[in-house]
């Protein structure tokens, strides 16, 4: 990394006194100086355990100042860091750790949590303190520094991965459309194995100079308390939708604490407008955005509540460092207003997948357009909304779901002769799973048993809310559940009427 993208550097400098990041679990502060310190100390440390270029350091934990500086330590040594999601079953996080062949696994209690071996994050912590720092060359910003675990279209997980020149553009991208200066404060709760946990919420502010707040993880009632706190001043909050209406379902919500936030910033998922309308009658900025693991930060609202309302439901306008465009089933570009693949080129788009050169093929356009299979439409002024996906992927929570997942998780259950699994929409998650199941003649299975066999299988999020036994399912071909007539026969009080 050079000394212009390590900005943590740049500030440790410039304002060394200044509060980079509070732990919000553990009470802990850190200056400019101090976070600076730390990272160079646990760059030493992997390097005496052995971490070499382009090696993988896993981690299973909660959010915590210590992933961050483990992430800019992986940066700094031209390792490669891994921060695998605990909401899995124990048996997905294995096929992780399989694919990444991490050189080190690193941890807090979720690692007895789900049976792994591995180093406790605070032993690490305490013996990289006892090293003294060692000035590390600098590395080589196009190299990757962050693998990211995301489901692929056919469930099977696929390794994002980024490098700081990736990561740098969304850190421009997301401090410009979201107003973010030396003075603004992230509240950070979602989880740090995620895009936003991440890079979202931490490189802008670690760009700008500005303090983050680390929380570890997210709970209506106490995050709620948090953003109203004056004395935690917290400007910049990011979530996924199905969190902004947690917080205003909690028990005593009060919109006017919030309403010195820069804004409540929302993406992953679908942002209806009447959400965003009822946040804006309370006198809040909720300011929708789109992105991807693979792109970071791609589209963002504007601030300003009156330009909001304006176009409630969309997801905003592109930095002009990245190109976007919608083209049609031909390759053909789309004229305002018509719905088509949006497509996006630029610095901010990942290198490619861990392993997969293969689906590196399938992504990548000619001339170095990255497909999303997201269909969106834009205006005459260049705003964009996104109107379906061409996968059969939901989003349930925040949280990407693969019906084949579902699907090839009950193959081997007794008495299941055929399955298919849709997103259906929900007032609280978005969208959950319903569940389609026929039986083999004879078989004696019900809801109960179905899910009984799913669970150790799958996480919790994954698993469907509903599961309607029928006499067939609608096929359009070899091998193809017609999934589209499924979605279009569904009742949410009944299920399938085929």
């Amino acid at each position: 990394m050079n000394a212009v993208q390590d900005w943590l550097a740049l500030h440790a400098l410039l304002t060394p006194k200044r509060i980079a990041a509070e732990d919000l679990t553990s009470d802990r502060v850190w200056t400019y100086g101090e976070l600076h310190l730390l990272v160079a100390c646990f760059a030493t440390h992997l390097r005496m355990r052995g971490i070499g270029s382009g090696e993988r350091v896993a981690a299973l934990s909660r959010n915590r100042v210590e992933q961050i500086a483990l992430h800019l330590a992986c940066a700094r040594i031209g390792a490669i860091y891994v921060p695998l999601n605990w909401r899995l079953a124990a048996a997905e996080i294995n096929i992780l750790i399989a694919d990444c062949e991490p050189a080190l696994i690193l941890g807090d209690a979720m690692l007895d949590r789900h049976g792994l071996i591995g180093l406790d994050i605070d032993r690490f912590h305490a013996e990289a303190l006892q090293a003294r720092p060692i000035q590390e060359p600098a590395g080589d910003p196009d190299e990757p520094s962050l693998l990211l675990y995301t489901s692929g279209t056919s469930g099977v997980p696929k390794g994002v991965l980024l490098s700081e020149s990736n990561i740098f553009q969304t850190a421009v991208n997301s401090s410009i459309l979201c107003a973010v200066n030396q003075e603004s404060a992230f509240l950070c709760d979602t989880p740090m194995f995620h895009i936003i946990g991440m890079i979202t919420n931490v490189r802008p502010a670690l760009l700008r100079g500005a303090r983050l707040l680390i929380s570890d993880g997210f709970d209506p009632v106490r995050t709620l308390a948090r953003l109203s706190d004056a004395r935690l001043g917290a400007t910049h909050y990011f979530c996924v939708p199905q969190m902004a209406a947690a917080l205003r379902a909690a028990p005593g919500f009060d919109a006017r604490p919030l309403r010195r936030l820069t804004a409540i910033f929302t993406g992953g998922a679908p942002q209806p407008a009447a959400n965003i309308r009822a946040w804006l009658d309370d006198d809040v900025s909720i300011v929708d955005g789109f992105g991807m693991t693979e792109l970071g930060t791609v589209f963002g609202m504007p601030i300003d509540r009156i330009e909001i309302a304006k176009r409630a439901g969309s997801v905003g306008l592109a930095s002009p460092t990245i190109e976007t465009r919608i083209v049609d089933g031909h390759g053909c570009v789309c004229a305002p207003g018509i719905a088509g693949e949006l497509q996006v080129r630029g610095p901010n788009v990942a290198r490619g997948y861990w392993r997969k050169p293969e689906l590196e093929q399938q992504v990548f356009a000619a001339g170095g357009w990255f497909r999303t299979g997201d269909i969106a439409k834009r205006d005459d002024e260049g705003f964009h909304w996104i109107v379906d996906r061409q996968k059969d992927m939901y989003i349930s929570g925040g949280e990407n779901v693969y019906p084949s997942e579902i699907e090839a998780a009950l193959a081997d259950c007794d008495g299941v002769a055929e399955c298919a699994a849709i997103g259906v929409p929900d007032a609280k998650w978005g969208e959950v799973g319903c569940l389609y199941v026929v039986t083999k003649p004879g078989a004696n299975l019900n809801s109960e048993l179905v899910l009984k066999h799913l669970a150790p299988r799958l996480a919790r999020f994954k698993l469907p809310k509903q599961v309607c036994f029928v006499d067939e399912l609608p096929w359009s071909g070899p091998g193809k559940v017609n999934k589209r007539k499924l979605r279009a026969a569904f009742d949410a009080t009944s299920g399938i009427k085929l």
